[in-house]
């Protein structure tokens, strides 16, 4: 598989560039750009700066993605489920974290808060239609109606 390359500028108060933890991870670790612990109470959020700016190519975007390992053992996760950086966007990448936990959580600086993967996204060109074809199997049916289906025919 081709590499591709990304450039990433280290802000004052990075601290590590993103890094694959093994050679078969398919996300890179973002680290908490923090000088002191931050707590994290349950249900609130925050924006925790990675202390990086990168520069994802163009016809490819970024995706933070939440830490299995964090999610599990403390109820850590991302609000917005997986965030988007945009291949124009050059401010500094924060991870949109929240506790969904019942304990609070301390970030200590440098911890490992979220995954990065850089993946291909192309972009399609839209077209009005009168009418789109159909779907024999599943029409219009969607918010679980595959497993109603797939029981019923049982």
């Amino acid at each position: 598989m081709e590499k591709i390359v990304l450039k990433v500028q280290k802000l004052p108060h990075g601290k590590d560039l993103p890094r694959y933890a093994t050679p078969g991870s398919a996300g890179m670790d973002l680290t908490a750009a923090i000088d002191q612990p931050y707590v994290l109470a349950p249900g609130k959020r925050f924006a925790m700066p990675t202390g990086l700016i990168i520069e994802v190519p163009a016809g490819y975007e970024g995706q933070v993605r939440a830490r299995s390992g964090l999610a599990f053992k403390a109820g850590i996760s991302l609000t917005n489920c997986v965030g988007t950086i945009d291949s124009d966007y050059r401010g500094e990448v924060k991870v949109l974290l929240i506790n969904h936990g019942e304990e609070t959580y301390t970030f200590e600086p440098g911890e490992r808060i979220a995954q990065l993967l850089i993946t291909p996204v192309p972009q399609v060109e839209v077209v009005e239609v009168d009418a789109v074809s159909s779907s024999v199997e599943r029409g219009a049916g969607g918010f679980g109606s595959t497993g109603r289906t797939a029981l019923a025919a049982k």
